[in-house]
């Protein structure tokens, strides 16, 4: 007979038709306990959740049959993309994604191919396709379930729980990293991976706090529990049936307009209206500026003494927020720009992504300015608006031999 001590548990099963969960032991013994109340709502197409702590893995199974598998972090692993490329599709992207996957009537023969290449390379872990939060939020308020539901799961199939962290928290921690590394302080940067599997990195605290978990419950066990409860609920929420409706308008889209328009009746030079586009980022950002730079340890008399320039400093030399500077003059500066109330977001997501991954693929209207920032900040993301021009860059880059990494000086 097997040790006790040395048994564990191998799968936890989550069965809504049986409404209990199965604990699986090593040796093969099973323990049940009642779902009572049941955590899955009337709108939840979630028929069972696999979870197999010895492989890292959590299997979501729909009411339809569909599966989808989920890496899920491992407390204290570091680095789990594993040199992994990160390919970041902007939505219009998923669709066409999704179409090749469900539709194939509205899908050309050469992105069905390219979806296929994709999962292909998702399965071989040769690259990763992170979600974020705005890919939830523009798949949960479309109108046609079917359309949701299967946009939903090739998200959520092919990202493999793969996700972005919000930008908000992107630009936070830039912003912190250079004020410590202003003051040279190196070793108070922050260490929180832009593409990554962490629970709750999809929404920064200043939008959600997280899962609050019983401080009794050991280390390694409220980590997995986190990670659980966070994986399910993307998952969840994904597919669930009940359409999101869209949030009240900002006016940032009718500001933006007024600002363009005044920049073009302006009569001055390319320069001088950049400093007039960087006091509107400046303060715009005012409060993360502030806020970062105190938690970095940046007196007050100091922060004074830096002043605009060394505030436009900090924007500019990080990747997301510089690019999303670089976004804003480049669109700013453009004549007769004309502003859609989908900008903005559009905007913080694919200059975060492109800050950070190796391919984007976004539409044409938003990939020129974004090239144009990638070049003038000397970054190296590859930008495509053709799903089928995107796979064959990334094919040459997967074939290309790889440079052998001489030893750290």
């Amino acid at each position: 007979m097997e040790n006790e001590s040395r048994l564990s548990i191998t799968l936890i099963t989550m069965d809504r038709a049986a409404s209990c969960t199965v604990f699986t032991r090593s040796d093969g013994k099973e323990a049940r306990l009642p779902l009572d109340p049941s955590p899955f709502e009337d709108t939840s197409v979630v028929a069972r959740l696999d979870f197999s702590p010895a492989f890292g893995a959590l299997l979501a199974t729909t009411l339809t049959g569909d599966q989808i598998l989920f890496e899920m972090p491992l407390e204290g692993a570091g680095d789990q993309l594993a040199g992994r490329l990160v390919v970041y599709l902007d939505q219009n992207q998923w669709s066409t994604l999704s179409n090749a996957c469900h539709d194939e009537q509205k899908s050309s023969g050469e992105n069905q191919a390219a979806g296929r290449k994709l999962m292909e390379w998702v399965e071989q872990r040769r690259i990763v396709l992170p979600a974020s939060a705005g890919h939830y939020y523009e798949t949960g308020k479309r109108f046609s379930t079917d359309k949701r539901y299967n946009l939903g799961l090739t998200v959520l199939q092919y990202s493999r729980g793969w996700q972005m962290r919000d930008p908000l928290q992107v630009r936070r921690n830039e912003l912190h990293d250079a004020f410590c590394h202003r003051l040279d302080r190196p070793r108070n940067v922050r260490s929180a991976p832009v593409f990554t599997l962490d629970p709750d990195a999809l929404y920064s605290p200043t939008r959600w706090t997280g899962s609050e978990l019983p401080r009794t419950l050991p280390s390694q066990l409220a980590f997995q529990t986190k990670a659980l409860i966070a994986a399910a609920s993307s998952i969840d929420t994904m597919l669930d049936t009940e359409r999101v409706e869209e949030g009240p308008g900002t006016g940032w889209t009718a500001a933006s307009q007024r600002f363009s328009d005044w920049l073009d009746k302006l009569d001055q030079d390319s320069q001088q209206k950049r400093r007039a586009i960087d006091i509107q980022i400046v303060k715009d950002l005012q409060q993360d500026l502030a806020e970062e730079a105190a938690a970095a340890g940046v007196s007050t008399e100091l922060f004074r003494q830096w002043g605009f320039k060394g505030l436009v400093r900090a924007i500019g030399g990080s990747p997301a927020v510089g690019l999303f500077r670089e976004m804003l003059h480049s669109r700013h500066l453009n004549k007769g720009t004309t502003w859609r109330p989908n900008d903005l977001t559009d905007m913080i997501y694919l200059s975060c992504a492109a800050g950070y991954a190796d391919f984007v693929v976004c539409e044409k209207h938003m990939r020129d300015p974004l090239q144009h920032g990638l070049k003038r900040m000397g970054r190296s993301a590859q930008v495509y608006r053709r799903l089928a021009d995107a796979v064959a860059a990334i094919e040459e880059t997967l074939e290309a031999p790889s440079v052998p990494v001489g030893p750290a000086q």
